[in-house]
């Protein structure tokens, strides 16, 4: 018995999948696109982190895929700038307008921000510090777009900024040019599993003609109503 669980375990898993993602998210955006037929979507990851750890860009970009990668902490950016050598990586941050804004890092670096309210929210009810206040160039979406997508938006926008999520969302001119998919923080920070759902950002998406098309608690991925069911 023994030797042959040994053996199931030597052969090879074609339907086992790698992920990066928190929980999978990665996986169910490549689902989408395999589906209406973008085999190697481009993309725009804003508070990109880490070029792999809980990244949902690291899948595709492996695959061949290129696009933008926004983090504004120095020294997360450095890992960008060294082994995702084919995108576009960006040591800044993202807002309503072009500003120098103060970028609060915190002690568990996924929880940096540009939110001061976030910062003091973290310090006052959780046990996390401010590790350092610095100034740090913001752009609009728009702006980086122009500039380095030919005013086009990207397939995908990944967004994660700890406080500011919903501002960057509305923020995007939706008639003009938008992503065919979102994945996009949608609860706040808990350490009991209580976490608030932010139902307002939801709700706005799908009047901009997204579908929720999955939620992972933490994240709420979103397709364009009008691609999937072209695909259909």
């Amino acid at each position: 018995m023994i030797k042959r669980v040994s053996n199931y375990f030597k052969q090879e898993r074609p339907n086992w999948q790698k992920s990066f993602s928190q929980s999978g998210e990665d996986i169910i955006i490549k689902f989408i696109f395999d589906a209406i037929g973008i085999i190697n979507p481009s993309y725009i990851d804003v508070g990109a982190h880490h070029p792999q750890y809980l990244n949902n860009t690291a899948i595709f970009y492996e695959n061949g895929s290129t696009g933008i990668n926004i983090e504004p902490d120095p020294s997360l950016y450095k890992k960008f700038a060294e082994t995702r050598g084919r995108d576009i990586n960006l040591n800044c941050g993202v807002g309503n307008k072009n500003e120098i804004l103060d970028f609060y890092t915190m002690s568990t670096p996924t929880l940096n921000t540009f939110s001061e309210e976030e910062a003091i929210k973290l310090t006052t009810e959780y046990d996390f510090k401010i590790v350092s206040k610095t100034p740090i160039k913001v752009l609009t979406l728009d702006s980086i777009i122009n500039q380095h997508f030919n005013g086009r938006f990207p397939d995908l926008l990944s967004i994660d900024v700890e406080g500011l999520d919903e501002a960057i969302i509305r923020s995007i001119n939706y008639s003009k040019s938008a992503p065919t998919v979102i994945c996009v923080e949608t609860i706040s920070y808990s350490e009991t599993g209580n976490g608030v759902k932010n139902s307002t950002l939801i709700d706005f998406l799908k009047e901009q003609g997204y579908m929720l098309y999955a939620d992972t608690y933490i994240n709420s991925i979103f397709v364009l109503e009008s691609k999937w069911k072209k695909s259909k």
